[in-house]
């Protein structure tokens, strides 16, 4: 079993990215997703950066692919979209509205915004040129090995959410400009104030979801270090690595290890958790009561 890392969801500044993809040159990771997922207003801002991104990543030896928006809805957007498939890379479709863009016979990835729940979905795409599907995290691990077995059939390499927070949704509406007052087309960029999404709790006060401009994630930051060994023997291909703040290298090392057996589950999860957005983790998609749940014990002093 691999790892991926996927396209960063958040608005970082332009030097921020550059040194982390960087950075990202000596990880143990295979491939790497880059582009803007969530809202075209940003690209403007770190555009410019993607192509010496591409070039160093690949230069080190890592599978690089460019990804679309998780929802199109512009003119402007569908252009970009179209664009894409012309710069010689595989594109990583988030919106299945790519599919229109797409040339005939051209080989794609297919992010995990896009629902594929069950053997007809995979058997679809792969028969339009899908090569790697990244299922959506809200999978259980059951429904996780079948859809392995249909991609091994098909031919389709299979991922899965492996750490980051969950993404569950994309709206027109954003939300992180509603929250201080702003209309969208004004929102002064106030996602760029929160590097790994706001928080937004419940009445009750407690925890509830996070926010990432017209994203909706988990607040709680999804964690499989329990299931590597479950993931790899139900065909998993890889596990993706959705970027955050702090030592996403060494975010990276630590999976890498605990695929390869070196470490253990506790030690992965304490190396961890000081940096988890949220302060928590959650697993319960994979075989929990509900997709919040932790059910695993906390290592002493992590």
């Amino acid at each position: 079993m691999e790892l991926t890392v996927g396209p960063n969801l958040f608005f970082w500044k332009a030097e921020d990215l550059r040194a982390f993809y960087k950075a990202l040159e000596a990880a143990p990771v295979a491939r790497v997703a880059v582009g803007e997922v969530v809202c075209s207003k940003r690209m403007p801002f770190w555009e410019a950066e993607i192509p010496n991104i591409v070039a160093g990543l690949r230069a080190a030896g890592k599978e690089v692919a460019l990804s679309t928006l998780g929802l199109v809805t512009l003119g402007r957007e569908r252009n970009k979209t179209h664009d894409l498939f012309d710069l010689g890379l595989p594109v990583e479709i988030n919106d299945i509205s790519a599919l229109k863009h797409l040339p005939e016979n051209t080989p794609f990835w297919v992010g995990p915004l896009v629902n594929v729940y069950n053997e007809g979905t995979l058997g679809y795409l792969a028969r339009r040129g899908a090569t790697r599907i990244c299922l959506p995290p809200e999978l259980p691990l059951a429904s996780i090995a079948t859809l392995a077995k249909a991609g091994k059939d098909a031919g389709v390499k299979v991922e899965v959410w492996g750490h980051g927070r969950l993404p569950l949704a994309i709206s027109a509406r954003c939300y992180h400009a509603r929250l201080h007052d702003r209309a969208k087309d004004n929102c002064q960029f106030i996602c760029g104030e929160d590097l790994d999404g706001r928080e937004v709790d419940t009445l009750d006060g407690q925890a509830f979801l996070s926010v990432n401009g017209v994203q909706t994630l988990s607040a709680a930051t999804g964690c499989a270090a329990y299931h590597t060994e479950a993931l790899k023997d139900a065909g998993v291909d890889s596990l993706r690595l959705s970027p955050q703040t702090g030592d996403f290298v060494g975010l990276c090392a630590g999976y890498a290890d605990r695929i390869a057996g070196n470490i253990t589950a506790e030690a992965l999860v304490a190396q961890l958790l000081p940096e988890a957005p949220g302060g928590r983790f959650a697993d319960g998609f994979f075989a929990g009561p509900s997709g919040s749940d932790w059910s695993h014990p906390v290592p002493a002093g992590a």
